[in-house]
């Protein structure tokens, strides 16, 4: 069969990409091995999202009294969180069926490779293989969880991110060796629920993508809330050959050994490159990502790339963003390349962070002269009133010509203030003219305008 657009892959840069095609009029294909929606939807963003939602109303009700509510005392019931996570995936692979169907887009199950002369091989689950043709193949086959030489996952006492959202039973304790998004958010999670937790860090800061300030504020936050962390650590070995786990942590003052009942590596994810067929059809590939250019063209003419195994940041929303423009570039319009500087990130525990552009030190090394301006939360009338104190929301300005460069944010609900300021820099908005764009009283929002001000010499609430 033939087709215009074959996407390998189903998540969130493969559907989204299917889609815009089919909106173009390409008629178009899409291939996948598992299940409609890929990890995204399945294993990642969104059941992560329901098990932490489900942490959140635990710590709301075991704070209830602060609020002035008498409450039984609550337990959680973990094997219905985890039940609860699996219906919310369910539900959103169902909605990409139903978005495929409405779309036209066929639909072929199965593993995908390509060959030379624009064609893919499907093999299925039977075992039986199709080959299909089209003008333009994009391959948008995502990621998965990093193993590290010496911590070998075995999917039952040191897992991985899959295992740890469908674990039988909760456990007691639990070392995450990692902080990045996935590790704090899982810590968060366990700890939140009554499991001991300890992070073990290898970089000098938790979340060490972040911007200094917002590791610092995490670390406090986490500690206060009863997570252990280690960082300037790295795990040497795991003996799993007892009833838990006994692990073998270096540290700058020596060796350490900790024993829990899991050990979750959250050490950052890996493209899945392998086995699609990219040597034989001559297609680049540079330290384990494909080789593209600022529209997804690989190094051979029709096939293209885009997602987890390109060299952007490994985001969902990066994924959609870049199958969008590979389309609309294979159907002839002109889109813009995508600006990876304002690409925004978001880390969903509790408190949450969210950010943009260049932190404080990079900002530095790019030899900007900065304006600072930081807003704290204990200053804020909505974050009083909804007992949300902790954090803040900074925003570092050029002094020169008052470009917004980047944002920090670290507190209740700043995943959603974020895009505030991705709009603002989309737009080159400066300083000043935040400062003058009118927040509505109170909100949480009203943080981002007081930040601003700080950085002027103008805050009032300060």
């Amino acid at each position: 069969m033939n087709y215009d657009v074959i996407v390998i892959g189903s998540g969130p840069g493969g559907y989204v990409a299917a889609i815009r095609a089919s909106q173009l009029g390409l008629k178009t294909a899409v291939v996948e091995r598992e299940s409609l929606g890929g990890i995204c939807l399945n294993w990642g963003c969104i059941p992560t999202k329901a098990l932490l939602k489900s942490a959140q109303v635990f710590e709301y009700i075991n704070h209830a009294a602060e609020y002035g509510i008498k409450t039984a005392e609550a337990e959680a019931d973990f094997a219905a969180v985890i039940k609860r996570s699996r219906g919310v995936a369910d539900g959103m692979s169902k909605g990409v069926q139903f978005l495929m169907k409405k779309n036209k887009i066929d639909v072929i199950m199965g593993t995908g490779k390509v060959k030379p002369g624009n064609k893919v091989e499907v093999k299925a689950a039977d075992g039986s293989q199709k080959e299909y043709t089209a003008t333009s193949i994009i391959l948008a086959t995502g990621g998965r969880s990093r193993e590290l030489p010496n911590l070998k996952q075995d999917g039952k006492k040191v897992i991985g991110y899959r295992q740890a959202m469908v674990l039988p039973e909760q456990p007691k304790s639990m070392v995450v060796v990692g902080s990045g998004a996935i590790g704090v958010e899982f810590a968060y999670f366990y700890a939140t629920l009554g499991t001991k937790v300890t992070i073990v860090e290898f970089m000098e800061n938790v979340v060490p993508v972040e911007d200094e300030d917002v590791s610092k504020q995490l670390l406090r936050s986490f500690k206060k809330a009863g997570i252990e962390i280690m960082t300037s650590s790295s795990v040497e070995s795991v003996d799993t050959s007892g009833a838990g786990c006994k692990v073998q942590v270096k540290t700058a003052s020596g060796m350490q050994t900790l024993e829990c009942d899991i050990v979750l590596s959250a050490a950052g994810v890996v493209a899945n490159i392998e086995n699609l067929g990219l040597e034989e059809t001559g297609i680049k590939t540079e330290k384990g990502k494909v080789v593209v250019d600022e529209f997804y063209n690989t190094s051979v003419k029709g096939y293209y790339a885009i997602g987890d195994i390109v060299g952007g940041q490994a985001l969902a929303h990066v994924a959609s963003a870049e199958g969008i423009i590979c389309v609309e570039k294979i159907a002839g319009h002109k889109p813009e390349p995508l600006d990876y500087n304002n690409i925004p990130g978001c880390t969903y525990c509790s408190p949450e962070i969210a950010s943009v552009g260049y932190t404080e030190k990079a900002a530095k090394a790019a030899g900007y002269e900065l304006k600072i301006g930081k807003f704290p939360f204990s200053a804020s009338g909505k974050a009083s009133a909804a007992g949300a104190k902790d954090g803040f929301v900074k925003l570092i300005f050029d002094a020169k010509y008052g470009e917004l460069l980047g944002a920090h944010m670290i507190g209740a609900n700043v995943t959603e203030m974020i895009a505030e300021i991705v709009v603002a820099r989309k737009l080159e908005t400066t300083g000043h003219e935040m400062i003058k764009s009118v927040h509505p009283h109170p909100t949480m929002s009203e943080a981002i305008m007081e930040a601003a001000a700080d950085a002027y010499g103008e805050v009032i609430h300060l």
